[in-house]
């Protein structure tokens, strides 16, 4: 499991740190202890977690474009991390469908820059590649896919992310072969949830700007099953994956995190469940599209690879995740202090996990 004193002075740097899982990544490195890095461009949403957490008041951050092969080389160089953990995407599929080169550029290329800077890098001995649970091709089946099923997602912006897979496991072969090379896996994780995430077309944010603005909460894709979890579960646990895999390099590979099966609900019920725990004037509706972009129906993951190898288990179910983020969210509207929360949720998962 994570250990809480390992990442205490590492050099960690994070591609992506500007969004919504970056930015709690960010928060739980500064509270490990990390000396921590971040390379991304200005956060696309506003509000954004990134300011209204003061997130570059912690890290040294970095504003570039992960298409930038020479500056991401640069700054890494300079930094001279031990442990690189790459989020840096664009990861919205509807988004992905207006701007399809965009969605390869950042996704694909992004990964190959990255993984060019670590050759250049001989600090770096743990790489994360995160990815999505949306990288495998997907037959609607009722079980979960696991590691070795056949990676082709439907959208652009999946496809991008299985591109982005196959990438690092040639980069793998090809140049880290060597015994001091650096260990590299890859993490396919589910739909998050929490505090401060502002995206457009994501459920929870949909939700509450809903509530925000008194109206009644449209829903698209009511029947649509996800792996639902809270934002700390994958972001511990790819941190979980450095640390083990930084001590002992034959652990790396391809893990899937998602919630368990109880977990892994409709839409509609997981807006149902936002409405309760919200109360006060949260209501919804189903509002089917007629001509909506394609995206999958029934998606959920076996995770018992991370189990056996770790003895990873998620730890915070759906209805408490969501209370969670129900809770950031009435502070961060009241005007209160959303960084005691976000330490103390923080303090609160770690305590659960250690």
């Amino acid at each position: 499991m994570l250990d809480s004193d390992f990442y205490h002075g590492k050099r960690v740097l994070i591609t992506g740190h500007t969004g919504f899982k970056g930015s709690w990544m960010c928060k739980v490195l500064t509270l490990l202890g990390a000396e921590v890095a971040g390379y991304a461009l200005e956060p696309i949403t506003k509000p954004s977690l990134f300011f209204e957490a003061e997130i570059q008041k912690y890290i040294t951050s970095m504003i570039g474009d992960i298409r930038s092969l020479d500056q991401l080389k640069e700054f890494t160089k300079v930094f001279q991390p031990e442990i690189i953990i790459h989020m840096a995407a664009q990861p919205l599929v509807r988004e992905s469908y207006e701007h399809p080169v965009y969605t390869y550029e950042t996704n694909v290329l992004g990964t190959v820059n990255v993984l060019e800077a670590i050759r250049s890098c001989k600090t770096v001995k743990s790489f994360i590649n995160v990815t999505t649970d949306k990288v495998y091709e997907n037959h609607e089946w009722e079980w979960g896919y696991r590691e070795n099923d056949r990676l082709d997602g439907y959208d652009p912006y999946s496809n991008s992310k299985s591109c982005s897979e196959l990438v690092t496991s040639c980069y793998k072969k090809s140049f880290f072969c060597d015994e001091d090379a650096p260990a590299i896996s890859t993490c396919r994780a589910g739909n998050v949830i929490g505090g401060g995430d502002f995206s457009k077309d994501r459920i929870i944010p949909d939700c509450v700007r809903a509530v925000q603005k008194g109206q009644k909460i449209m829903v698209r894709n009511s029947y649509s099953i996800r792996p639902y979890q809270h934002v700390l579960e994958p972001v511990c646990a790819y941190l979980m994956v450095a640390q083990e895999q930084y001590k002992n390099k034959t652990v790396s590979g391809c893990y899937n995190i998602g919630p368990d099966d109880m977990d892994c609900i409709v839409t509609g019920a997981l807006t149902e469940m936002f409405c309760s725990s919200w109360r006060e004037g949260a209501a919804w509706e189903n509002v089917a599209e007629c001509q909506s972009p394609h995206e999958a129906n029934y998606l959920k993951l076996d995770c018992s690879k991370i189990k056996k190898v770790f003895g990873w288990q998620p730890r915070w179910h759906i209805s408490e995740a969501m209370e969670k983020t129900v809770e950031w969210n009435k502070l961060y509207f009241s005007g209160s202090d959303i960084n005691l929360c976000m330490d103390r949720q923080i303090e609160e998962y770690l305590k659960e996990i250690g």
